[in-house]
């Protein structure tokens, strides 16, 4: 059985770092192999909408427009984590932010990723 749990969140103001943290735990030891990884967020109100994400084996990154340049996407497998740099916050970050595994691989699409952590909030305010 394997599990995510994100961790990290928190209140900050505008032009604040954060770093998240996803955590993978499972009895079967490594399990990732050619899997992607991502991170969603969701505002109140809003649909829930692709972050980044990181092929697991080769380490390729994926970002959304908004985040560019902002956010970095990382893992270290041996240790089966996964995180997010967020710099230079604003207010449109605030959001829970959720991690995802997708055995398709690669995808901007919250349905082709088959397990979700629970989520951390972020909240980015003056």
């Amino acid at each position: 059985q394997v599990q995510l749990v994100e961790s990290g969140g928190g209140l900050v103001q505008p032009g604040d770092s954060l770093r998240l943290s996803c955590t993978a735990s499972t009895s079967g030891g490594r399990i990732f192999s050619s899997f992607a990884m991502g991170w969603f967020r969701q505002a109140p109100g809003k649909e829930r909408e692709f972050v980044a994400a990181i092929r697991w084996g080769v380490g390729n990154t994926y970002y959304a427009d908004p985040v560019k340049g902002r956010f970095t996407i990382s893992r270290n497998s041996a240790e089966n984590m996964m995180y997010l740099h967020m710099n230079n916050l604003k207010p449109e970050d605030t959001a829970a932010y959720y991690c995802a595994r997708s055995r398709r691989g690669y995808s901007t699409d919250a349905a082709d990723y088959d397990l979700w952590g629970l989520g951390t909030q972020v909240t980015v305010s003056s």
